[in-house]
């Protein structure tokens, strides 16, 4: 809803997205700085703990913010809350599951996430409805000391020092996590193509937030331009469908290889992108827009958790703070670039016929890419 709150206080659609790229830039020192000291044994609590009261502090300003000035401050802040946070909650998942398989850990954790994010818009739209719409900021901060509170009761766990044993074995290939170690960066080689795939798809996601409720409020070449209101109950939508869809979707692609779940993710991307597009040269355009909220949902809801996934099983343990890190640079990267081009096209054009097409080729010329992807190292002592 950040994108529709500035856009009422006659902020362009390219100063949306030097707010954004600028917190996606201080982001990317945060999270590596967070990776590199995950690596050297800082529990996951911490970071997160952290990132909770940068979030916290962010509202508070973006409450207030009615200047270009004010909303960087409070975009930068999100930076860095959202650097600490992603890779430590991030390397949590596989740490909590035990037994239980991973891959269905992080269908579970991307469920939960789905969960919140499509509460909080609900929420926003009911509140833009009111004329309340800034009340989002104060929503998101009952949310993180919410999240401070479940951390004190329960902090988040971290078994590394059992799984780091030497005596845990091999994986099916022969090598242990500490041969991995031992390569002075030959693990980061085959985790290029997953990292470049998930540029592609965060990119994907950080228009929806971006990009979109500035398409929807503008209007296509031929589609009338929607109210506040109606263009964040159409993003609550597509959120809402992600709950519905994360766990049944992640469970059923965590049952497949990486590759077919990542491939998936970025076909479904594909073809809403083109639904998008197409929206923009019908009066009616409208209901192309409720139909690709479905197959980018899918996108999300398969795309993800399988990410997250390869990361953890093509990185040796001693390794995976900081892939995490990388990870969810790729988050940082797209959020960077994507709102930055989108921006500049839709002041260029005054719709989002063009960008819609390109993510659309974007997405369908990265596919190669996933041959290279399989599983190299163990998750756990549990599991094969």
């Amino acid at each position: 809803m950040t994108p529709i709150i500035f856009h009422q206080v006659n902020l362009s659609a390219s100063q949306v997205g030097q707010g954004l790229a600028a917190s996606a830039l201080i982001g990317t020192v945060a999270r590596l700085l967070c990776g590199l000291l995950l690596d050297r044994g800082l529990r996951c609590s911490w970071p997160v703990r952290a990132a909770a009261l940068l979030a916290l502090a962010a509202d508070l300003v973006l409450l207030q913010a009615q200047t270009f000035q004010g909303y960087v401050i409070g975009q930068l802040l999100i930076g860095i809350a959202a650097g600490l946070y992603f890779p430590a909650i991030e390397l949590a998942v596989p740490l909590s599951t035990g037994s239980f398989p991973s891959s269905r850990g992080y269908a579970l954790a991307r469920s939960a996430d789905a969960l919140g994010v499509a509460m909080g818009a609900l929420i926003g739209a009911v509140l833009a409805g009111l004329g309340l719409i800034r009340g989002v900021f104060l929503v998101e901060a009952t949310a993180v000391l919410s999240m401070l509170l479940v951390l004190i009761w329960r902090p988040l766990p971290d078994g590394r020092e059992a799984l780091l044993n030497p005596r845990q074995g091999t994986r099916p290939g022969g090598l242990t996590d500490r041969d991995g170690a031992s390569g002075h960066g030959s693990w980061l080689l085959p985790l290029l193509p997953v990292l470049a795939v998930s540029i592609v798809a965060t990119g994907m996601i950080a228009l929806l937030q971006s990009a979109l409720p500035l398409d929807l409020v503008r209007g296509g070449l031929d589609r009338p331009a929607l109210s506040e209101a109606w263009s964040g109950g159409l993003i609550a939508l597509q959120l809402g469908l992600l709950v519905l869809l994360q766990w049944p979707v992640g469970n059923w692609v965590a049952q497949h290889s990486l590759r077919f779940g990542l491939g998936v993710g970025l076909v479904s991307f594909s073809g809403g992108c083109v639904l998008l597009a197409g929206s923009a040269l019908w009066t009616g355009g409208v209901g192309l827009i409720v139909l690709a909220v479905l197959p980018m949902a899918f996108a999300e809801a398969a795309f993800l958790p399988t990410a997250a996934e390869a990361m953890v099983e093509e990185t040796p343990l001693q390794h995976r703070g900081l892939a995490m890190a990388l990870f969810s640079q790729c988050f940082a990267i797209s959020a960077t670039g994507a709102p930055l081009l989108a921006g500049a096209l839709l002041d260029h054009q005054g719709h989002g016929l063009l960008l819609w097409l390109l993510m659309a080729m974007v997405c369908l010329l990265v596919l190669p890419l996933l041959q290279a992807v399989r599983p190299r190292y163990r998750v756990s002592p549990e599991q094969p």
